[in-house]
């Protein structure tokens, strides 16, 4: 786990200037998502501070699912299948499935994920231009957004419920 941060919004080599850029925030984002779990056991990765909470785990698997279906959305133009819901469609809405399914995993499993996906989105993310951020798609509730939107909505959501991981550590037991 590399818990050195980079606090330069600045150019990366291999990508373009805008693409950099937004590469630089979610790399700080992600930098600060593993220092809040750094050394959680599986059974504080379970934790749920009451019956309708998320666990600490759940969260961090919904950060990959949601990274997966902005890949799918922007990179491909679509939802995700059947299969793929199956796979990530608990982690993806939270709620009673990830209560039920997201459990018992160490942290290796979880960050794992999390490195797998986002490897895959920097690969993608070397063959397209900043004018691909600027495109423009009927999104939400049928108003237009951007790529660059969509990325930020990535990077937003890991931040928003990294506070709430933040919150759930300092309540567990022990």
């Amino acid at each position: 786990m590399n818990l050195t941060p980079n606090t330069l919004v600045t150019d990366i080599s291999g990508y373009t200037p805008q693409i950099s850029r937004l590469m630089s925030m979610m790399n700080y984002a992600r930098y600060t998502t593993l220092h809040s779990v750094e050394g959680l056991t599986t059974e504080q990765l379970d934790y749920r501070v009451d019956e309708t909470s998320n666990s600490i785990g759940a969260l961090l698997l919904h950060f990959a699912a949601v990274e997966y279906a902005y890949q799918l959305e922007t990179f491909e133009h679509r939802e995700l299948n059947e299969e793929e819901m199956r796979t990530w469609g608990a982690a993806l809405e939270l709620g009673d499935a990830a209560r039920e399914q997201i459990k018992g995993h160490n942290l290796d499993f979880y960050l794992n994920q999390l490195r797998e996906i986002r490897n895959k989105t920097y690969e993608v993310f070397k063959t397209k231009s900043d004018e691909w951020l600027d495109e423009e798609y009927p999104f939400w509730y049928g108003k237009q957004a951007n790529h660059y939107f969509m990325w930020f909505h990535v990077l937003e959501d890991e931040i928003n419920h990294r506070g709430q991981i933040r919150w759930m550590r300092k309540r567990i037991p022990g």
